[in-house]
């Protein structure tokens, strides 16, 4: 005899589902965030960008594919802080509001199974490709009327648009405090670094979305034109040494910007023992941003305790895949002097080296041929060799 599970148990069992399918554990963090609910004062579903609430009778109306395709929307509104950071147009118009933030992931819930036969959307959901590409102010305006579109006037009473199978609680989540707010914030960008992580691990794929919200610490490219100027004697960010590319087709010839003449480029990732999982997925984010800001030629990513336990290569065509396609190795002791020696012997001359470590690296900081540029996690720690950089 089959045991019928309660509402409850089946929002726990396909929580854990999602969480173990390479498509979607990238989200994991994001489950275990805030308080989960399951009740009978909920018509469908809520949230207050913080804690999930369902319906009991709404949950045991569907089907497993959309009860894991609700699950997951109601989290990407905690992960990208939908009720924080668009309570402007909350305030303008809530219902439209609400709409405009459920078309944005719907389509990311659509495009990862378009067939919707493991995880698909309740009926009445805000999906339209019209809206792709737009993030929610954007969708608000269009659906007011304000603008190309062909919208509603403003009211939002007349629309023949869905409004949506779920309701966003914006009143409990204006109740959070700057300071509480900040904090969950942290949580969540931690969250998706160790889920962008997870997928890598499990041979899953990290969203662009998820990716452009991991904020890197550094500004990569304002610390490699100091360092540049710093460590290049005459020379700063442009160089005659490649016409930029931009003009050179109208026969006028100027120098062109790091961006585009950086050349071979070594990031170097400590993995020792002291690195734990949430240093080193901030180190990746580092890593992702360095690749935006100054699109070297290639880049060598090395990992290193006592030695260099990975050597990895990347050109300008796959730096987007570098946080599902990298594998760190180490966890031993840490020595930082054979990854310079590692560089000689392989003959990989580098215009430079950036190194991600915590900064306990002991007496020695290595010898290098090639400018160096640390990125350092402990605030009071910084190297006598080259130039270095607080990564907080």
């Amino acid at each position: 005899m089959t045991t019928k599970l309660t509402a409850e148990q089946r929002v726990i069992k396909q929580h854990v589902w999602l969480m173990n399918e390479p498509k979607y554990c990238q989200y994991a963090g994001i489950f275990m965030l805030g308080n989960t609910t399951v009740t009978g004062k909920v018509p469908t579903a809520c949230t207050d960008g913080v804690n999930t609430y369902y319906g009991n009778k709404f949950v045991n109306s569907l089907s497993d594919a959309h009860l894991r395709g609700l699950i997951l929307h109601e989290n990407l509104h905690k992960a990208f802080r939908h009720l924080v950071v668009w309570k402007g147009i909350y305030k303008q118009n809530p219902k439209i509001a609400n709409m405009a933030c459920d078309y944005v992931i719907n389509l990311m819930i659509h495009d990862s199974d378009p067939e919707g036969r493991e995880v698909g959307l309740p009926d009445g959901g805000c999906l339209d490709e019209k809206y792709r590409g737009m993030d929610a102010q954007t969708i608000f305006k269009l659906l007011q009327g304000d603008g190309n579109g062909e919208g509603n006037g403003g009211s939002g009473q007349d629309s023949q648009e869905p409004e949506g199978f779920d309701s966003h609680d914006w009143e409990a989540a204006s109740e959070l405090s700057e300071q509480e707010q900040e904090e969950f914030g942290k949580e969540v960008d931690q969250a998706l670094r160790q889920g962008a992580l997870l997928a890598g691990k499990l041979g899953g794929n990290t969203s662009r979305e998820v990716l452009e919200t991991l904020t890197p610490v550094v500004n990569w490219r304002e610390a490699l034109r100091e360092f540049i100027n710093s460590t290049s004697s005459g020379k700063d960010m442009s160089t005659w040494r490649r016409p930029n590319r931009r003009w050179i087709d109208s026969g006028v010839y100027l120098p062109s910007s790091v961006s585009e003449n950086m050349g071979k480029l070594v990031v170097a990732i400590d993995t020792s023992g002291s690195i734990d999982n949430n240093v080193l997925s901030q180190f990746l984010s580092e890593v992702m941003a360095i690749c935006r800001a100054v699109e070297p030629e290639s880049l060598e990513l090395l990992y290193w305790d006592t030695r260099v336990a990975q050597h990895e290569t990347y050109s300008k065509d796959n730096y987007d895949a570098i946080m599902q396609s990298t594998k760190p190795k180490g966890g031993g002791g840490t020595d930082v002097e054979p990854v310079p020696k590692y560089i000689r012997d392989k003959r990989i001359n580098p215009e430079c080296v950036v190194v991600l470590t915590d900064g306990c690296l002991g007496a020695s900081w290595g010898v290098w041929d090639c400018p160096t540029l640390w990125g350092i996690t402990e605030k009071n720690i910084t190297s006598p060799i080259g130039v270095s950089v607080y990564v907080g």
